[in-house]
């Protein structure tokens, strides 16, 4: 495994940790976990490290600006998504 890989690898394994946590967050609307939910599909899709990161990008971006969201969760979803970008190959 090359060390872009492991690299890879952990931030995703860090961006699964942070979804999950604001999957168990009751204050956090239906949509976006929904939304966050495919996100982590994506990221365990069996494509490249882009296809993946792209994927979960797209659908967390979705719903990056959604009113009801609370604020610091929203912090973290563009922690999640910067996180995100840092994947490429």
């Amino acid at each position: 495994m090359a060390k872009d890989e492991k690299q890879f690898d952990e931030t995703i394994a860090q961006v699964k940790q942070q979804i999950e946590m604001l999957l168990g967050d009751n204050s956090v609307p239906r949509n976006v976990k929904s939304a966050l939910d495919e996100a982590k599909k994506a990221l365990d899709a069996k494509t490249s490290y882009a296809e993946r990161s792209s994927g979960a990008t797209y659908k967390i971006d979705e719903v990056s600006n959604d009113i009801n969201l609370p604020p610091y969760a929203r912090t973290v979803i563009w922690n999640i998504l910067s996180m995100l970008e840092s994947i490429k190959e």
